[in-house]
């Protein structure tokens, strides 16, 4: 069952991202630039996917654990180190530069491939040397284990 929500979660979101416009790059690169052609309308999508997730999150919180899954997985970290930093400003580097991020990239691999099709192995190579080139950290630190509720 959770791979099928899983799949169901995923094409949901593929059809979310293709409806809002999220993987045409020229509509973002249109929203980054406020100064030329800014077209104001993924603020709305932002605004939208913001007053589902408050509401939703906060019933989550109220609940035992989730439905397919043995426990929570929230996040354990709260600073803010100068590797957050440095991959919040590389996302924002080329989410400005190609107008893709991840998830619209990989819808836009199956209809946009002249752009899609080059975004999509950088990004991956990225995320390889990544994750060759970052220090070793215990794997709670990092997130990555199952959390109870705050």
């Amino acid at each position: 069952m959770g791979v099928a929500s899983a799949l169901l979660a995923g094409l949901l979101f593929g059809i979310g991202l293709i409806v809002s416009g999220m993987t045409d790059p020229l509509k973002v690169q249109n929203f980054l630039d406020p100064f030329g052609t800014w077209d104001p309308s993924l603020a709305f999508v932002m605004g939208g996917a913001v007053a589902v997730a408050l509401p939703g999150f906060a019933l989550l919180r109220r609940r035992a654990g989730p439905l397919f899954a043995p426990a929570f997985r929230w996040p354990a970290r709260e600073d803010i180190d100068a590797r957050l930093i440095g991959g919040a400003a590389a996302f924002g580097i080329g989410w400005g530069l190609a107008g893709l991020c991840p998830g619209p990239a990989l819808v836009a691999a199956l209809s946009i491939p002249s752009v899609a099709l080059v975004f999509v192995p950088a990004m991956l190579l990225g995320m390889v040397l990544a994750r060759a080139l970052a220090p070793r950290a215990p794997r709670a630190a990092t997130g990555g284990a199952a959390h109870a509720r705050p």
